[in-house]
């Protein structure tokens, strides 16, 4: 009796798993990334041929726009339980008799850089809509007789004894501002910081800066 011959076919792979599995993974990446807050004001910083990385944490950030308002920013920290930022703004707070709600702290802990007078923080962190914060963005005080960003380079020093400083400055910025700067943190006593320039690739680089 003659075999029956069963007709040729081609391997197939069924990929519905495989898509299932994918729409997983891209729904958790959805829903946990955390994107960088934009910072208080466009800075373009000028190159340099330093191969130093920028630390990605314990790192305190004095900005520098390109019409002298100066920024500063702290971040949490590697263990983001330490709360540095809602620690800072509590120190801020007891020094310029001021009160904070736990809810604008928290909410304080996660936002970017800042520039404004201590007064306004609390209206810039209540604020809803991107226009009104920006407004409030006038750049920290720094005269004589109510030096607050060196307040605020205090206390950051105080909360996070392990961060680094750093000094993020416009290519464009008067060099007397930046002096004044570097001035201040001396005054302070920090003798090494760090200046944040653009190597090729726009990739972020840091120069230490000597005693």
């Amino acid at each position: 009796m003659p075999k029956i011959k069963q007709p040729a076919r081609s391997p197939h792979i069924d990929m519905t798993p495989m898509v299932d599995l994918f729409s997983l993974l891209l729904t958790f990446f959805m829903l946990t990334t955390s994107f960088r807050p934009q910072e208080a004001a466009p800075i373009e910083t000028p190159s340099s041929v330093s191969e130093k990385q920028a630390p990605d944490n314990d790192i305190m950030t004095i900005f520098i726009a390109k019409d002298g308002k100066v920024f500063f920013n702290i971040d949490n920290g590697r263990d983001t339980s330490t709360h540095f930022r809602e620690k800072l703004l509590q120190k801020m707070a007891e020094q310029y008799k001021l009160t904070f709600s736990k809810i604008e702290l928290d909410k304080f802990g996660k936002m970017s850089s800042f520039g404004m007078p201590i007064k306004d923080i609390k209206a810039w962190i209540i604020a809803k809509e991107p226009e009104v914060r920006d407004k409030l963005q006038i750049g920290i005080p720094m005269d004589s007789t109510d030096n607050q960003l060196a307040w605020w380079v205090r206390m950051a020093r105080l909360t996070n004894l392990n961060a680094e400083v750093a000094i993020k400055g416009d290519a464009e910025t008067d060099y007397t501002t930046v002096k004044k700067i570097m001035d201040l943190l001396q005054e302070n006593k920090v003798n090494k910081f760090n200046l944040v320039t653009n190597l090729q690739a726009d990739e972020v680089t840091m120069k230490d800066m000597p005693k």
